[in-house]
């Protein structure tokens, strides 16, 4: 056990968070994504939300702000509507950065080919549909 660390985050997954460079991505993913398949490095988090391994990420891990939006989703098809997940991520995004951040949409399989250049993904126990966000690290300002 750590002090002031989120208890979701694992030595793996904080060597991983560590090891990242400014610029690398991270998916997480929900349970219905191909993670085995896209993954360079793969974490599994069954049994956890999506939301709950992105709260726990964002507490150690600074978005990029070089770029116009550091997040994004996998589209839902055109007439489906917005995945109601989509709000709860810009949410804890926004609360993390304290400032709005926006999600960028993606296709599905140009959400799936970004996905195998991702430094890692970690694979959480997320049942609702279209859960998946890749996050961008930034840098820490001295």
């Amino acid at each position: 056990m750590l002090k002031n660390i989120n208890p979701l985050l694992t030595g793996p997954l904080l060597a991983i968070l560590a090891d990242m460079g400014h610029g690398d991505e991270i998916v997480i993913a929900d349970a219905n994504f191909p993670a085995d398949a896209v993954a360079q490095r793969l974490i599994q988090m069954p049994g956890i939300s999506a939301t709950e391994v992105q709260e726990a990420i964002l507490s150690v891990f600074p978005l990029d702000d070089f770029v116009d939006q550091p997040t994004a989703v996998m589209r839902v098809p055109e007439g489906n509507g917005r995945a109601p997940v989509y709000d709860e991520f810009d949410a804890i995004s926004a609360a993390a950065e304290g400032k709005t951040i926006g999600l960028e949409l993606i296709d599905r399989f140009a959400f799936y080919d970004r996905s195998k250049e991702a430094y890692a993904v970690v694979s959480t126990g997320e049942r609702r549909l279209y859960a998946n966000i890749i996050l961008k690290k930034g840098v820490i300002r001295a």
